[in-house]
């Protein structure tokens, strides 16, 4: 029997280093892309187009970062970034949970009907909607401003904000907040009290989508922002290709920093959008 055993725990082995080494090989291929741009960031510019391509530089150099930092709109446009990101992000989760409380909890007139408009809205291609867009902001007076930029934004993160954290909101029973109102709560400090702390990691996981997309988006800002100063980071990166050629090792570089805040926020709460994607996929 142990024999058996043993040759039985053998067998569930095999097919498992199997999908750990198929696992390993996708996380190289993806993961590739991102080492060759840290790799170029730090070579000096006469081993960046060398041949054959070296794997590891040889002279590593801070240079191409102390140029890409150095540049005029740098830092003006980190700022719009990270005014951009937070703005959409904060309004995106205040007026998300609202919504997604009031689909998860109530039952009113028109409610299926306004869960297919916002999957209607997810499904809607951004290109289609670049002119009539400006034309509206144009007429309010919002063009070239981080205000008008962040209210577009939200056309597109709202949606997905509020059909994720609808799933969250339904998984928590609501006898929760019911006892809550029994031992003296209204329904705002019930909901305040009671379902907040439990939707942090759904609130998590719909931050990070909401960040992704305002920091890293590039075709709306190029059309809205004209004042070099208001544009993102996504479009000084534009900056280091000119007529004269591309600054490879300053492209690289102002593309790593432009990703390091990212990568840090999604490291900071990867654990929170894990639990929280295992909660929202439970229905109530």
């Amino acid at each position: 029997m142990s024999a058996r055993k043993g040759r039985g725990a053998t067998a569930v082995r095999r097919p498992r280093r199997r999908y750990d080494l198929l696992g390993l090989l996708v996380a190289a291929l993806l993961g590739f892309p991102v080492y060759w741009m840290v790799l170029t960031a730090f070579r000096p510019a006469t081993e960046i187009l060398s041949l054959p391509p070296e794997f590891w530089p040889s002279h590593p150099t801070l240079g191409n970062f102390a140029r890409a930092m150095g540049t005029e709109t740098f830092w003006p446009n980190v700022r719009s970034s990270a005014v951009i990101g937070l703005g959409t992000v904060l309004v995106s989760l205040v007026v998300g949970t609202l919504a997604a409380f009031a689909l998860a909890r109530f039952r009113f007139a028109g409610r299926k009907a306004f869960v297919v408009v916002i999957l209607t809205v997810q499904m809607i291609p951004l290109a289609a909607l670049i002119i009539p867009v400006y034309l509206l902001l144009n007429d309010a007076g919002l063009t070239d401003s981080l205000g008008g930029v962040i209210l577009v934004y939200l056309v597109f993160t709202l949606p997905f904000t509020v059909w994720m954290l609808h799933g969250f909101i339904a998984a928590i029973p609501a006898e929760l907040e019911e006892a809550a109102m029994v031992d003296g709560c209204g329904r705002f400090g019930a909901f305040v009290r009671i379902i907040l702390p439990l939707l942090a990691p759904g609130l998590v996981a719909t931050s990070v989508f909401a960040m992704v997309q305002a920091w890293n988006e590039y075709v709306l800002v190029y059309v809205l922002l004209s004042t070099p100063e208001k544009q993102t980071l996504s479009i000084w990166l534009v900056s280091f290709q000119t007529s004269f050629g591309t600054d490879y090792g300053g492209l690289m570089a102002g593309a790593t920093l432009t990703a390091l805040p990212v990568v840090i926020f999604f490291l900071a709460v990867q654990r929170k959008i894990a639990a929280g994607l295992a909660t929202g996929a439970v229905k109530g």
